[in-house]
């Protein structure tokens, strides 16, 4: 198989999960497994359009439904009013958003998960998942135009 034609990880996912792959799904597919960042709707219609004219902002829509019902992708609402995705994962990580470019940086602390482990255990609960979103601005930079 070559490199254009091997199935990319979420592609692979869809199909191990017996969802019928379209052409449209699989450049859908392929889009968001290249994403470095996590992408709205608007933004993944515009780059699965640059590869294939003819899919639209519904089938966009449906296609991330889909994906996302199936738990193969995560949907945030980093509060800017838009649903945003990625690709889900094994690996835990949590995200720090720039509120004044709406940068989303991905991390993992392990002092933070066991803290989070401890509160639970404290209150009489065994965490079985959570999120963790921070929203920030650079230092330096002036509170005017803050977002909280």
């Amino acid at each position: 198989m070559t490199r254009s034609t091997m199935p990319h990880r979420l592609e692979q996912l869809c199909v191990e999960k017996g969802m019928r792959m379209t052409e449209q799904r699989r450049v859908i597919a392929r889009v968001l497994s290249e994403s470095n960042d996590h992408p709205d709707v608007e933004e993944l219609h515009r780059r699965a359009h640059r590869i294939d004219p003819r899919i639209s902002i519904a089938t966009v829509y449906r296609t991330v439904r889909m994906f996302e019902e199936a738990g193969i992708l995560n949907r945030h609402d980093f509060r800017d009013g838009r649903a945003r995705y990625e690709e889900a994962s094994e690996d835990h990580h949590d995200h720090l958003i720039d509120l004044q470019t709406g940068k989303v940086i991905e991390f993992h602390d392990e002092a933070i998960e066991r803290l989070q482990q401890e509160v639970a255990r404290r209150l009489g609960y065994r965490l079985v998942d959570h999120r963790l979103e921070l929203y920030g601005l650079p230092v330096g930079a002036p509170e005017k135009g803050r977002k909280d």
